[in-house]
């Protein structure tokens, strides 16, 4: 390796909490610039001679070793972000992008799990969610939007900042009768509560849940249950949004009481709703856009960290249409 340029990090230790488990850190690192990275004792190098390469990995590098030495762990979730930074970015002092990261970071009070936005969009959504007290985030399957609310609403509740969750759902059937399903009613409409299930468990237990629910700090409820109520010092999510009619969207909207936070996410690409049938979601976007305290982002396939297929099947979808 005659042309390798070679960094060389504090011990050991770093460098192993570096390079993830199984090394699987500096494969992401190795995809994003293209060339093979190896390690050797304390040392990292790459055998490439082109200079924005070589600096672009003493960027990526010197950023992951400071989350490191500073006691963060070098998670995906990290890694993703800093490779996800604009070169734009990159001129920015090590405090300034160490206060970016903390800024847009998610920590799970309790846990040593911290959710680092994957992209410039996902940053952006963490921020307004924390200045606005009612957030749409519009984007495609894979794009993170359940993922970040849910995170940022666990954070909020188990840092006592709000005192209950409430996720909710519209159940509408994709192709598929939900009379026919089945089991009785709370079988029937378990699977559509699935997905909000499977994002509180990538950050904590099956077992802390249940407990959470049995003692009333989190619900998870079907949209029509919701008319009537005022939901107060809670953060509400609304996933699936697109599958609202306008009156349920109404209807769920001005459920929001004092005190409280409402996220809510869709993609308008894949509404289920009967033919004739408007989205309560794609009416709402039209006419709550100028209303001061509410926040509209949009996140597209370069968002998708689901799996880099999922992302080449909606670019491919996204061309088609």
């Amino acid at each position: 390796m005659d042309s390798a340029y070679t960094i060389v990090v504090p011990d050991t230790d770093v460098l192993s909490r570096l390079c993830g488990t199984n090394d699987c850190n500096l494969r992401l690192i190795e995809e994003h610039l293209g060339v093979s990275v190896f390690t050797r004792g304390n040392e990292l190098s790459v055998s490439e001679s082109d200079p924005h390469i070589r600096e672009r990995f003493k960027y990526i590098i010197d950023r992951i070793v400071d989350e490191v030495v500073s006691g963060n762990d070098a998670d995906n979730h990290m890694v993703y972000s800093i490779l996800n930074v604009k070169p734009e970015r990159e001129a920015l002092s090590r405090e300034d992008l160490h206060d970016f990261f903390t800024k847009t970071s998610i920590h799970i009070p309790g846990t040593e799990r911290k959710l680092y936005p994957k992209s410039k969009n996902q940053a952006e959504l963490v921020q307004a969610m924390r200045t606005a007290d009612m957030v749409f985030c519009i984007g495609p399957a894979g794009s993170g939007k359940t993922y970040i609310m849910v995170a940022e609403a666990l954070n909020l509740l188990l840092s006592r900042k709000k005192s209950k969750i409430v996720l909710t759902r519209p159940v509408v059937e994709a192709g598929e009768s939900l009379g026919y399903l089945p089991g009785d009613l709370e079988q029937k409409i378990s699977p559509y509560l699935r997905p909000l299930y499977d994002a509180m468990e990538a950050f904590v237990s099956k077992d802390f849940i249940r407990k959470l629910i049995e003692a009333g700090l989190i619900e998870i409820a079907p949209l029509a249950y919701m008319r009537g109520r005022t939901l107060s010092d809670a953060v509400v999510i609304l996933d699936e949004a697109q599958n609202t009619t306008r009156q349920q969207m109404k209807m769920f909207l001005t459920r929001m009481g004092e005190g409280s936070k409402v996220f809510i996410t869709g993609d308008i690409t894949q509404i289920d709703l009967p033919k004739r049938t408007e989205s309560g979601l794609k009416h709402a976007l039209q006419i709550l856009q100028d209303i001061k305290g509410i926040r509209i982002l949009h996140t597209d396939s370069s968002d998708v960290v689901r799996n880099a297929l999922v992302k080449r099947i909606i670019q491919a979808y996204e061309k088609y249409e």
